[in-house]
């Protein structure tokens, strides 16, 4: 689910689960929304994948995380790693 709060910063943070791990110092996080069709007024849910900066690259797959939005380290990574929020079983 869509756990979107936005700190007195100004900065967005969402809760999702870590999906990929491969990669150095970076993580795949799916992040889960539940939104309103407009016509079909039925709910659909929708995954955004966002790359994270992990330094320590302690988050593994599985993982549920928590990003918060930083300046754009590379083309595609604009999140960091805030915590882990559930580990993996």
């Amino acid at each position: 689910m869509e756990e979107q709060t936005v700190r007195k910063s100004g900065k967005k943070e969402f809760v999702g689960i870590v999906k990929s791990d491969k990669m150095n110092k970076t993580i795949v996080v799916a992040v889960e929304t539940k939104a309103l069709h407009p016509l079909y007024k039925k709910y659909v849910t929708r995954i955004k994948r966002l790359k994270a900066h992990d330094e320590s690259n302690e988050a593994k797959a599985g993982d549920r995380v928590r990003v918060v939005e930083c300046r754009p380290i590379s083309r595609e990574k604009c999140w960091k790693l805030a915590d882990i929020v559930e580990r993996a079983r």
